[in-house]
């Protein structure tokens, strides 16, 4: 399971980076890169955001591990 976490990480850091550059200079990469909200533009904003809410179970991982 530790791969899926990585790759999951992988893809919340990839959608962080997409916020800040939407943020910062109104530059989607996503989109620069596969076409504004194309089907797969929406597949990569479906993975970033299920991956972000799996995450969310690290914080109870962490938690288990330092006890």
């Amino acid at each position: 399971m530790r791969w899926f976490d990585n790759t999951a990480l992988t893809l919340v850091i990839i959608g962080a980076v997409n916020w800040l550059l939407i943020g910062i200079f109104q530059f989607d990469l996503v989109a620069y890169l596969l076409g504004n909200l194309s089907w797969f533009s929406r597949i990569i904003y479906t993975l970033v955001g299920l991956c972000g809410l799996y995450l969310i179970t690290l914080f109870g991982r962490i938690q288990n591990t330092n006890a």
